[in-house]
């Protein structure tokens, strides 16, 4: 659907709606109207449009990432982002390090796999992160795999008509249409309660470090959090954390392995900066201009979320003397977005320096929505994704170039 869509931006202009039955889709393809109306209209898209297969049934309205405006999403957003904060991310970057690193080694070894190694990565960062987890982890582990299972369900379910009762909701009153839906709720449910159980079995016997889970459950009552509700609050923490991270790792390998002239220009930069004697951190981030640019274009390249979630209009939004209707389902496709002419001369050509001005710094004129838009949950639970990313990308771009390997 986003390169239809983005085919369609090019015939009938930057924003452009659809029909179904009596629904209305409005799909924003540039980048000056996504900021007009996702941006500037962010309070009333923050709104989802119904999910009835994935959302309702087969997460039990219970997804971080499709459930609609009201109580609910305020409290898990509120709990969510109280583990957003800078200074709560810098406790992570000890982890990421160590693991930014096994997986620079793992390129270097094995470069065939990269993406089974980022996956990897992220996979083990994010189990840390949410669960405590001190062992290795690995892509092919039981409750990766299931995870990985239930993120791909839902994928499959949130695209539009994807299941019968997304087109004829009256049907999920029947219970031989809904049967399977709520057989993978159970399933999914089951393993997020789980996990949740095993952190509390390792906190009576003070045998975990701190983590998202173990704060979930100190404060659970002031959050006002249902069992249920806390157990898929973290499953989504790694669902987004991982697949984003696994996705943007891979992208800018990619991007590295196939523009080698583009990352010996970010190693020249390193080895400015840094020197040869140690490998960049974190804080070297803000001397590294040209490692930011390369970072931000990669995601322009191959966008991360490249097709968008739906926001539902909750009241009608003006724009360019057009009415985009109270109800109406507003999509932000980034695959369109990052072709934008105005915006980004030449968009099919691999260019970080379009992000720096004449004196190498990066521009403050220039913004991409790499993984979403307005206020919505998912903004912070894909930001997290990005901020897991960094250190092992400056990683990347250190030692021999990717494209030899």
């Amino acid at each position: 659907a986003p390169e239809k869509y983005a085919q369609l931006t090019e015939t009938y202009g930057p924003v452009f709606s659809f029909r179904q039955g009596s629904h209305i889709t409005c799909v924003i393809g540039r980048y000056q109207a996504a900021v007009d109306i996702m941006q500037k209209h962010g309070s009333d898209l923050v709104d989802r449009p119904r999910f009835i297969s994935g959302g309702e049934i087969m997460a039990g309205g219970m997804r971080t990432l499709l459930v609609g405006a009201g109580d609910r999403i305020r409290k898990l957003r509120r709990a969510l982002i109280s583990q957003m904060q800078p200074n709560a991310a810098i406790t992570y970057r000890p982890l990421q390090m160590r693991n930014a690193l096994t997986y620079m080694l793992d390129i270097i070894r094995d470069p065939d796999h990269h993406v089974d190694h980022a996956r990897r990565y992220a996979a083990s960062v994010v189990m840390t992160m949410t669960y405590g987890k001190t062992t290795p982890t690995y892509f092919t582990d039981p409750e990766v795999v299931e995870m990985t299972l239930y993120a791909s369900r839902m994928g499959k379910l949130v695209q539009v008509g994807a299941h019968v009762v997304d087109r004829y909701p009256i049907l999920s009153r029947v219970p031989w249409v809904t049967s399977t839906l709520k057989s993978w709720h159970c399933e999914e449910l089951g393993l997020f309660n789980s996990l949740v159980d095993d952190v509390q079995k390792r906190m009576e016997c003070n045998t975990i470090q701190s983590c998202f889970v173990t704060y979930l459950l100190e404060r659970q009552k002031d959050y006002g959090l249902s069992r249920n509700e806390l157990a898929y609050l973290a499953g989504s923490m790694f669902g987004a954390g991982m697949e984003t991270s696994a996705s943007a790792i891979s992208f800018v390998t990619m991007a590295a392995a196939t523009h080698p002239a583009e990352q010996a220009k970010v190693q020249e930069e390193i080895d400015a900066v840094v020197g040869r004697d140690r490998c960049p951190n974190f804080e070297d981030s803000l001397s590294l201009p040209r490692v930011t640019a390369f970072f931000l274009e990669s995601f322009r390249w191959r966008p991360v979320s490249w097709g968008g979630f739906g926001h539902r209009a909750t009241k009608d939004i003006i724009w360019n003397g057009y009415v985009i209707p109270k109800g109406a389902t507003v999509i932000g496709n980034h695959w369109a977005i990052r072709l934008d002419p105005d915006m980004y001369p030449d968009p099919h050509e691999f260019k970080p320096d379009r992000w720096l001005d004449e004196k190498g710094n990066l521009r403050e004129d220039m913004n991409y929505f790499n993984f979403g838009f307005g206020r919505r949950l998912e903004d912070f639970l894909l930001a997290a994704g990005q901020c897991l990313t960094y250190y092992v990308i400056v990683r990347v771009c250190v030692g021999q170039h990717v494209a030899k390997k």
